[in-house]
């Protein structure tokens, strides 16, 4: 069988894949304001197209219940230049996201009071890691990948095992995670993600200079980092969470077959049905002594 030709990187292009928290429910109790937040970005993605004529930008929105792809600079219709008032990337931008958060409050559902939802990460990665694919395929030279989180709900522990499955396969692929946190208090979800995949984990500590924050450390591409001195993370967050409330634990108890965590004690493991707290040997006398009773 022919081995399968490897894959060859330019190292001056690059393919950024952001994923842009548009949850409501954040953005209507968090001090700083979307459209503030949302200007600073857009001349951040300028700045990244700017840097490089063959540079591709590719806008993921993330929203409560669905995300969906709402900016791509290598389509066609975004190569126009404007549209009269404002550059293409503004304005297609723009009206891509706005039809996308009329659709994701649709699927808004009942949540507690007091509580805010988080925003769907799991699906914003998987969507970004599938868009990277498609590149890998598209032939034998294509430019450096890699996925910047600009997020600030607060991590959602059912999306536990969906995240880590995309981190890991983040790192198979060589496709670092880097992530913008602008919340009140740190991600252990981005954390994690960043440290596993060699990203950049970083909190702006003052968000009226966000631009200045995203262009210094996040616009910087894979090869020049090797010459520069980033921020690095001074802790990370390794807490898991657990299968059967879906809350982040400190300690738990792990199924020797399938790794499943749980924060309690059960007989049975939920997601493999193996048994706990007992050998082989009573497990089949167990079986034998059901079957000669039925």
């Amino acid at each position: 069988m022919a081995s399968v030709p490897s894959k060859h990187y330019t190292d001056d292009i690059s393919l950024l894949v952001v994923t842009l928290d548009t949850n409501p429910f954040f953005w209507s109790t968090f001090s700083f304001h979307f459209s503030e937040f949302l200007s600073q970005v857009l001349a951040f993605l300028n700045s990244i197209l700017l840097l490089g004529q063959l540079n591709q930008v590719v806008v993921i929105a993330t929203g409560c219940n669905s995300c969906s792809y709402v900016y791509d600079s290598s389509s066609d219709r975004n190569h126009a230049s404007t549209n009269g008032t404002m550059p293409a990337i503004y304005s297609n931008l723009l009206h891509n996201l706005d039809e996308f958060v009329a659709k994701d409050q649709q699927l808004t559902t009942a949540h507690k009071p007091g509580t805010v939802p988080s925003s769907l990460l799991s699906g914003a990665l998987s969507m970004a890691l599938c868009y990277i694919q498609r590149a890998f395929r598209a032939g034998p030279m294509h430019p450096q990948p890699r996925i910047l989180c600009l997020h600030g709900s607060t991590d959602g522990p059912e999306q536990y095992v969906a995240i880590m499955n995309a981190i890991f396969s983040a790192q198979r692929s060589s496709v670092p995670v880097d992530s913008c946190y602008i919340g009140s208090n740190n991600s252990a979800f981005l954390q994690q993600a960043s440290y596993i995949t060699g990203g950049i984990y970083y909190r702006p500590p003052q968000l009226d200079g966000l631009f200045q924050y995203l262009s210094t450390v996040f616009a910087t591409d894979l090869h020049s980092r090797e010459y520069l001195r980033l921020p690095k993370s001074l802790g990370v967050d390794f807490r898991a969470s657990c299968f059967c409330h879906k809350q982040t634990i400190d300690m738990g108890y792990v199924c020797s077959v399938c790794l499943s965590i749980f924060c309690e004690h059960h007989d049975k493991c939920s997601t493999c049905s193996s048994v706990f707290g007992q050998t082989q040997s009573d497990v089949a006398s167990a079986d034998s002594r059901k079957r000669k009773a039925s």
